[in-house]
């Protein structure tokens, strides 16, 4: 029996959730004192694939099958079968991204495994037991999952658990099971990705707009702050609505769903849809002229002013700070 993790990456690149996920895998291998096997769809670079063994897999399989380029569903959840079967893997692990909250119960269906989605820690594994805390009601609770099948899949959310360094050299190993045409009834013609932005869901810090913005044209300060951090920039759903911004920027319940170590709420008043999208991130600061806010109830940090006055003037604290 051992461990395997599907880690995903971007046109040939990790991220960090693929290397937080490795060391989550990790972990609950160490736990179960056993060996981690990665499996990776669609890439050779073998220096990249060597990376995952700085994060504890000992085994790297790896296909380049050019029909799988793209994602597609039934046939990842095919080929992740397989490689289960072929690595004895009782517990497989992925990341709780797009991709992933599609794939885990596809390929939990397919192995007869029980499914934990949006695990926050590592399992609890004494006394015959196997728990997972994992997140609730859109962030604003947890819950506590026993799985009792003798098969698991996890999925792990971005940001809950640190990519840790366990170096070992890694076995790297082309892995080409047949490609079924029934699994490729539906495919994916082209990805446009975001370039040279920071992904909103690892985002460790966002920087967030809301309609107190006033307008499109204004948006240039919410840039020049990300800019100063680092940060990813996020919006409101009225935002998005609007026109204002992309989609792909929508954080809140029918949008994405976030977990930064520092969310800045900038003129968003806090309705129940938007905060359950960030409800997650670690620390929240909310910059708002009302004071009756409702966003002000959840916030660690508040200031209650024009944000422009007050962001222009946070932007050039921290470029001063920073020293650019």
């Amino acid at each position: 029996m051992s461990v395997l993790v599907y880690v995903e990456h971007a046109e040939g690149k990790f991220r960090k959730s693929a290397f937080e996920v490795v060391s989550y895998a990790k972990a609950i291998a160490d736990q179960l004192s056993t060996g981690l096997t990665a499996v990776v769809i669609g890439n050779g670079d073998k220096a990249e694939l060597e990376k995952l063994g700085t994060y504890g897999a000992s085994t790297v399989l790896f296909t380049g099958n050019t029909q799988l380029s793209s994602f597609v569903n039934q046939a990842y959840a095919s080929l992740l079968a397989e490689a289960a079967a072929k690595a004895d893997a009782a517990i497989v692990v992925m990341t709780n991204s797009f991709s992933g909250k599609g794939l885990a119960p596809r390929l939990a269906a397919r192995l007869g495994a029980g499914l934990v989605a949006g695990a926050v820690a590592l399992p609890e594994t004494g006394d015959r037991k196997f728990t997972v805390k994992r997140s609730a009601f859109s962030g604003k609770a947890f819950s506590f999952v026993t799985l009792l099948s003798d098969k698991k899949v996890i999925t792990l959310n971005p940001n809950a658990y640190p990519a840790t360094e366990n170096a070992v050299t890694p076995a790297i190993e082309e892995f080409s099971p047949a490609v079924k045409e029934s699994d490729l009834g539906t495919l994916v013609k082209e990805i446009i990705r975001a370039s040279g932005k920071v992904s909103l869901p690892e985002a460790e810090l966002v920087v967030s707009a809301g309609r107190g913005l006033k307008g499109p044209e204004n948006w240039g300060m919410i840039e020049d702050l990300a800019n100063a951090l680092g940060a990813a920039t996020a919006c409101s759903k009225p935002v998005s609505d609007a026109g204002w911004r992309p989609h792909e920027e929508h954080v809140g319940q029918t949008g994405i769903a976030v977990s930064p170590n520092l969310y800045i709420a900038i003129g968003i008043s806090g309705a129940i849809q938007h905060l359950a999208g960030v409800s997650s991130s670690k620390t929240i600061v909310v910059i708002n002229k009302d004071p009756e806010a409702p966003f002000f109830k959840v916030a660690d940090y508040g200031i209650v002013g024009d944000a422009f006055e007050i962001v222009p003037k946070l932007t050039e604290a921290i470029k001063a700070y920073k020293g650019i």
